[in-house]
């Protein structure tokens, strides 16, 4: 019977693996290495850098508007386990509630502290899954979608076996331990338990909040959700308000980088594997390209964008400008050199190009000239490991030496990291 089970999964693999690797999105081709002989992005960043109207434009042409108007309102805090890992820490549950009357959003967010944050304020960093809370806190009863508590991970069966396999092992899971290692707090909660990532479906969520800016994206909205945990959290008196991070990996990364441009609670952002929309050049031929998102995701951007692109709207600018207006605060930049679909060879020349506005700003920037070689001190901190479009071990010593740089309140760590070739 195992040796069937087994059968079912491989073959059930390998018919996945041929149905996506025609668009490279399981990392069947390589990532380019070579910058220098490649367009660098245009229009270049002029000093002194103009934010407002860099935000003004990103809205106008692709994200839509920030709905910065919308109130932000906590549940108290309910205590899940007072002796978390072990006694290790706490892990608590709050309801977050974004809008106001009918279509007002609530969901739970999840929040988990090492003992450390007892006696000092610790960094936190804010993340949005894919899963509910149950599969990123697989062994503690958060609460599910249902409103009940969990009892388990949704990360189980085969579904969960070959995502796992595709993804990476913290697609979903959370590895807190690790966290709490480095002094660092985590909080999580489902980005489509706001807004539904569902063309349709998402436009009548945000329609619904109120009082909010019409039409916007779920990029956007994402964005805000973000913003809104980090509203809240800043006030905890465990929590160093000046060193709230937002994490999130492809769609989410995207929304972590918007959270950090408009956010002033947000103070820095990783990125992992953005692409388009994201860390990537929305002029770029490689990989997934902005037009086929936005054909594939409509909600994801501004109302009627595909159709707009394919009638020849040149957007003005590019994605070095979205980092650009996060100036001064850090940001890290994960990419896999097999994930071709997210185009890490345009995101690096993007960080090349958003270095000035950094550099002007005082800081570090980009410190680096190859794609391989990774600085988790720089401000720009561009990440790059063998493999494709997924979490893994790696990533997570990546994440934590970034934050541990950064953020002195942090424990610091050693952590070996090889350079990927």
């Amino acid at each position: 019977m195992a040796r069937i089970t087994w059968t079912i999964r491989i073959l059930l693999g390998i018919s996945l693996l041929i149905g996506m690797s025609a668009c490279t999105m399981l990392g069947l081709n390589y990532a380019s290495l070579d910058v220098q002989n490649k367009p660098a992005p245009s229009p270049g960043i002029v000093l002194p850098f103009d934010t407002e109207s860099a935000q003004q434009r990103l809205m106008q042409e692709l994200y839509g508007p920030w709905p910065g108007e919308l109130p932000v309102m906590a549940s108290a805090p309910r205590m899940i386990d007072a002796a978390y890992l072990d006694g290790r820490g706490t892990l608590e549950e709050i309801t977050l509630t974004v809008g106001t009357g009918e279509g007002a959003r609530s969901f739970p967010v999840v929040l988990a502290l090492p003992n450390k944050a007892a006696t000092e304020p610790v960094p936190l960093i804010i993340s949005q899954t894919f899963s509910s809370n149950c599969s990123v806190f697989p062994e503690s009863p958060v609460t599910n979608r249902a409103g009940m508590p969990c009892t388990g991970s949704e990360m189980t069966g085969t579904v969960g076996f070959l995502a796992t396999q595709i993804f990476g092992t913290y697609i979903a899971k959370a590895p807190v331990e690790r966290y709490f290692d480095a002094g660092l707090g985590y909080a999580s909660f489902a980005g489509g338990d706001f807004v539904p990532d569902s063309n349709g479906a998402a436009q009548i969520v945000m329609r619904g909040l109120k009082p909010g800016p019409q039409p916007t994206s779920t990029l956007m909205a994402w964005a805000y959700g973000f913003h809104a945990a980090a509203t809240v959290f800043q006030d905890d008196l465990r929590v160093d308000g000046d060193a709230i991070g937002a994490l999130g990996h492809s769609r989410y990364g995207k929304a972590a980088l918007v959270a950090a441009g408009w956010s002033d609670i947000v103070q820095t952002a990783i990125a992992h594997q953005s692409g388009f929309g994201g860390g990537s050049s929305s002029r770029s031929e490689t990989g997934e390209t902005l037009l086929r998102m936005a054909n594939s995701y409509p909600h994801w951007l501004r109302p009627n964008l595909a159709q707009d692109l394919e009638n020849g709207t040149d957007l003005s600018l590019d994605q070095h400008f979205l980092l650009a207006l996060i100036a001064p605060k850090p940001i890290f930049l994960g990419n896999g050199r097999r994930d071709v679909w997210s185009d890490p060879n345009s995101s690096f020349r993007l960080a090349l190009a958003a270095d000035t506005a950094y550099k002007a700003q005082g800081v570090a920037g980009l410190t680096t000239s190859r794609m391989q070689d990774f600085d988790p001190n720089a401000d720009i901190a561009y990440w790059l490991r063998t493999g494709g479009h997924s979490v893994v071990s790696e990533d997570i010593d990546a994440f934590i030496a970034f934050m541990s740089a950064h953020f002195p309140s942090a424990t610091p760590t050693e952590t070996a990291l090889q350079t990927s070739q």
